[in-house]
Protein backbone atom coordinates (compact mmCIF):
# COMPACT_ATOMS: atom_id res chain seq x y z
CA UNK A 1 0.00 0.00 0.00
CA UNK A 2 1.68 3.53 -0.72
CA UNK A 3 1.50 6.58 0.87
CA UNK A 4 -1.05 7.82 -2.14
CA UNK A 5 -3.21 5.19 -1.18
CA UNK A 6 -3.28 5.83 2.51
CA UNK A 7 -4.01 9.61 1.28
CA UNK A 8 -6.92 9.02 -0.68
CA UNK A 9 -8.22 6.51 1.95
CA UNK A 10 -8.45 9.38 4.12
CA UNK A 11 -9.61 11.58 1.75
CA UNK A 12 -12.72 9.25 1.12
CA UNK A 13 -13.17 8.82 4.82
CA UNK A 14 -13.94 12.49 5.30
CA UNK A 15 -15.63 12.72 2.42
CA UNK A 16 -17.97 9.77 3.67
CA UNK A 17 -18.13 11.92 6.96
CA UNK A 18 -19.49 15.06 5.54
CA UNK A 19 -22.06 13.56 2.96
CA UNK A 20 -23.21 11.33 5.79
CA UNK A 21 -22.34 8.16 4.33
CA UNK A 22 -22.13 5.43 7.37
CA UNK A 23 -21.93 2.56 5.43
CA UNK A 24 -18.77 4.10 3.91
CA UNK A 25 -17.31 4.84 7.40
CA UNK A 26 -17.75 1.92 8.38
CA UNK A 27 -16.22 -0.40 5.60
CA UNK A 28 -13.15 1.55 6.07
CA UNK A 29 -12.66 0.42 9.21
CA UNK A 30 -11.13 -3.17 10.75
CA UNK A 31 -13.32 -4.86 13.14
CA UNK A 32 -11.41 -4.53 15.88
CA UNK A 33 -11.20 -0.74 15.43
CA UNK A 34 -10.25 1.65 18.37
CA UNK A 35 -11.28 5.22 18.62
CA UNK A 36 -9.42 7.73 21.59
CA UNK A 37 -10.07 11.20 22.11
CA UNK A 38 -10.81 13.80 24.82
CA UNK A 39 -14.18 11.67 25.46
CA UNK A 40 -13.22 8.17 24.51
CA UNK A 41 -11.04 5.80 25.80
CA UNK A 42 -10.13 2.97 22.81
CA UNK A 43 -13.71 2.37 22.67
CA UNK A 44 -14.72 -0.46 20.01
CA UNK A 45 -16.24 0.36 16.95
CA UNK A 46 -19.90 -0.62 17.58
CA UNK A 47 -19.26 1.89 20.78
CA UNK A 48 -17.91 4.88 18.32
CA UNK A 49 -20.91 4.30 16.27
CA UNK A 50 -23.50 4.61 19.26
CA UNK A 51 -21.65 7.84 20.85
CA UNK A 52 -19.94 9.45 17.56
CA UNK A 53 -21.79 8.99 14.74
CA UNK A 54 -24.21 12.14 13.89
CA UNK A 55 -25.35 13.55 10.95
CA UNK A 56 -23.43 15.56 9.20
CA UNK A 57 -26.02 18.21 8.29
CA UNK A 58 -24.45 20.37 10.68
CA UNK A 59 -20.94 21.02 8.86
CA UNK A 60 -21.00 23.66 6.16
CA UNK A 61 -17.26 22.48 5.10
CA UNK A 62 -14.24 20.63 5.91
CA UNK A 63 -10.68 21.45 4.64
CA UNK A 64 -8.27 18.69 5.29
CA UNK A 65 -4.97 21.32 5.99
CA UNK A 66 -2.55 18.40 6.16
CA UNK A 67 -2.11 14.49 5.49
CA UNK A 68 1.20 12.86 6.46
CA UNK A 69 2.07 9.34 5.50
CA UNK A 70 4.47 7.11 7.12
CA UNK A 71 4.53 3.66 6.24
CA UNK A 72 1.13 2.15 8.33
CA UNK A 73 0.31 5.22 10.37
CA UNK A 74 -0.65 8.84 9.27
CA UNK A 75 -1.47 12.36 11.37
CA UNK A 76 -4.65 14.25 9.56
CA UNK A 77 -5.06 17.67 10.43
CA UNK A 78 -7.88 19.72 9.13
CA UNK A 79 -10.56 22.79 9.92
CA UNK A 80 -14.23 21.77 10.35
CA UNK A 81 -16.80 24.55 10.06
CA UNK A 82 -20.44 24.08 11.16
CA UNK A 83 -23.58 26.02 9.80
CA UNK A 84 -23.80 28.06 13.45
CA UNK A 85 -20.66 29.60 12.87
CA UNK A 86 -18.72 27.64 15.06
CA UNK A 87 -15.46 25.82 13.90
CA UNK A 88 -12.71 23.95 15.20
CA UNK A 89 -9.77 22.50 14.25
CA UNK A 90 -8.59 19.14 14.81
CA UNK A 91 -5.93 16.49 14.08
CA UNK A 92 -6.41 12.98 14.22
CA UNK A 93 -3.56 9.92 14.17
CA UNK A 94 -4.24 7.08 12.24
CA UNK A 95 -3.30 3.36 11.95
CA UNK A 96 -3.77 1.32 8.99
CA UNK A 97 -4.09 -2.23 8.86
CA UNK A 98 -3.93 -3.01 5.08
CA UNK A 99 -6.16 -0.72 3.34
CA UNK A 100 -8.75 -0.51 6.34
CA UNK A 101 -7.88 2.48 9.54
CA UNK A 102 -7.30 0.27 12.72
CA UNK A 103 -6.97 2.83 15.10
CA UNK A 104 -7.81 6.70 15.36
CA UNK A 105 -6.70 8.92 17.91
CA UNK A 106 -7.97 12.58 17.63
CA UNK A 107 -6.64 15.73 19.60
CA UNK A 108 -8.67 18.49 19.70
CA UNK A 109 -7.74 21.94 18.96
CA UNK A 110 -9.21 25.24 19.11
CA UNK A 111 -12.99 25.85 18.78
CA UNK A 112 -14.34 29.62 17.17
CA UNK A 113 -17.75 31.53 16.75
CA UNK A 114 -17.91 33.60 13.89
CA UNK A 115 -13.79 34.20 14.11
CA UNK A 116 -13.57 34.82 17.94
CA UNK A 117 -12.02 32.08 20.14
CA UNK A 118 -14.38 30.32 22.86
CA UNK A 119 -12.22 29.55 25.67
CA UNK A 120 -13.42 25.86 26.82
CA UNK A 121 -13.90 24.44 30.55
CA UNK A 122 -11.58 22.53 31.82
CA UNK A 123 -12.78 18.62 32.98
Amino acid sequence: MTIQNREEIIRALFAAYLSNDRDAVEDRFTDDFRFTSPYDDGIDKPTYFERCWRLSDWIERQQLEKIFVAGDEAFVTYKCVAKDGKNFRNTEFFVFSGDKIKRIDVYFGASYQNGVFVKQGRT
